[in-house]
């Protein structure tokens, strides 16, 4: 049987690398790449083909979310895994409407990451019982406990764009820095905030951005 090739996404050079080891100490898994960012794993994913990208969804400045769209349309055929720090309420779905197959947390253990990897290898699907949980109970029109603040809670209700702008706000940045980073009028990111707000309940600018370095430090 051939061995299974495997690129990382990761812009964290330790935690590359402990993952790059943790893949190849399996049997029939080679870790032919690593990349930082998103220009690099899209020339890597040409390059090198793979079967598998292992991607984290927090990438600096960058759009993970988008980078998987990317991947997915340069490779139809590549599994994506998204191994993030970013909690699975508000990032997983999102993962998989993307084209990942599956989405796990940073904080699990190796043996998960492994159990992860072949299955997604395998054709499924792969998230936590907690999330598949709620997913299901989600689709099924059940009204599941909201954790934490009732605004977090809201966040699952912005656009994966929102979601992108209302995360550069919490980092400090304005509107004409957020504009210039996705190419976009300031008009358009205002037009944003504006519908963030009435997601979120926030009657300011200010509370606006008091919530989303809340988010981020969350």
């Amino acid at each position: 049987m051939p061995a299974v090739s495997v690129i990382i996404v990761e812009d964290h050079p330790l935690f590359s690398k402990g993952l790059s080891q943790l893949v190849e100490s399996q049997a029939l898994y080679t870790v032919v790449g690593e990349a930082t960012n998103g220009p690099s794993a899209l020339s890597l994913l040409g390059e090198k083909k793979p079967s598998l990208a292992i991607v984290d969804l927090n990438l600096g400045d960058e759009d993970g979310l988008q980078l998987i769209r990317d991947m997915k349309a340069a490779v139809p055929e590549l599994v994506v895994l998204v191994l993030s720090m970013h909690d699975e309420r508000y990032y997983a779905e999102r993962a998989l409407r993307a084209g990942a197959r599956g989405y796990i947390m940073k904080e699990e253990a190796g043996a998960k990451v492994i159990d992860a990897i072949k299955s997604v290898m395998a054709g499924k699907i792969w998230l936590s019982e907690r999330e598949r949980e709620r997913l299901f109970d989600s689709m099924a029109g059940g009204n599941p406990l909201r954790e934490g603040r009732d605004w977090f809670a809201s966040v699952s209700k912005l656009s994966d764009r929102q979601l992108q702008i209302f995360t550069f706000i919490g980092k400090g940045l304005g509107t004409v820095e957020i504009a210039a980073k996705l190419n976009l009028s300031t008009k358009t990111i205002d037009t944003h905030k504006e519908h963030i707000k009435l997601k979120l309940h926030c009657n300011s600018s200010q509370e606006l951005r008091q919530l989303a370095i809340e988010w981020i430090n969350h």
